[in-house]
């Protein structure tokens, strides 16, 4: 199993200052003691929505400081709208996606995570008509690559539940297309019941990764308070472990009953954001969790 470390709070220190140093991330998540860095959306590298940035410049800066520090990439995060209704929107992010493979190829990267993006909920059987045509377009790459492709749902995808992503997953019968739970959408992924031993059971063998974040339950009233209550809204945090209501015991516990840290090809990733400030504590005190719970 690897561990990994999502650099977006580094990021958003970064464009606090105004500066997006690549060498500069690459260090601090080194300095952390983590060993693989899984690559959100970075405006320099695979920016969210837009057509990737990453020139040969970046992407030698990339490759010194992983060199320099002893780290990889485990993984690159994708976002792009290839399950929306407009056809000519997928068409555009397969353009994104295609330049988004050429970029993990060279930076030796085997692994994209993405989610099944799309520009609205509401039109979710053509939704699904989309994603399946754009994977369906992007699997001989994939294959010819060796590059696996993770699905996660995420808050206001036209599927948002643990069950229905995996039954989607599963669907493909391919090596090259596994999940990503999420433990931040945790009770998106169930309606609320947060019940992470259930679902990580049904995803069993398609499970290849999990991100790590405590949330609230969003279902209970009181926990947000909208103005006016019918507004539509869709909200979760990625807090630190323990500042949530999700069940890291029963977590940790199913993962350790799955054998899920023994298989090498699995990754697991620190998924933390919106309190840059309490990056140099939680940030290596997640991996110390991690280490404790499942190695």
């Amino acid at each position: 199993m690897k561990i990994a470390f999502d650099p977006d709070v580094i990021r958003q220190k970064q464009a606090a200052k105004g500066e997006y140093s690549i060498k500069d991330m690459v260090y601090k998540i080194a300095d952390m003691g983590y060993k693989y860095i899984e690559q959100s959306p970075h405006p320099q590298i695979l920016p969210f929505y837009k057509y990737p940035k990453a020139n040969k410049s970046i992407i030698k800066e990339y490759k010194d400081a992983l060199k320099d520090t002893g780290l990889e990439i485990s993984s690159l995060i994708a976002m792009y709208y290839w399950a929306g209704p407009d056809e000519e929107r997928r068409k555009a992010a397969m353009r994104k996606w295609k330049r988004a493979i050429e970029i993990a190829v060279e930076l030796n990267v085997d692994v994209i995570n993405a989610e099944l993006t799309c520009t609205h909920p509401n039109s979710p059987v053509v939704s699904e008509e989309k994603l399946y045509k754009s994977i369906y377009e992007l699997l001989p790459i994939l294959e010819k690559e060796g590059i696996r492709i993770e699905l996660q749902a995420h808050p206001y995808d036209f599927v948002e539940t643990n069950n229905e992503t995996v039954d989607i997953v599963k669907s493909f019968d391919s090596d090259y297309v596994k999940y990503v739970y999420s433990v931040a959408h945790t009770f998106f992924y169930d309606d609320g019941k947060g019940d992470v031993e259930s679902m990580l059971d049904y995803a069993g063998d398609s499970l290849s990764h999990v991100l790590l974040g405590d949330t609230y339950n969003h279902t209970i009233h009181t926990h947000y308070i909208q103005n006016p209550p019918d507004a539509e809204s869709t909200v979760h945090q990625h807090l630190g472990l323990g500042e949530g209501e999700v069940d890291f015991d029963a977590l940790f516990s199913k993962l350790r009953e799955m054998k899920f840290a023994e298989n090498n090809d699995n990754i697991i990733t620190t998924c933390l954001f919106g309190f840059p400030e309490k990056l140099d504590q939680q940030g290596p005190g997640t991996l110390e969790r991690i280490k404790k719970e499942l190695l």
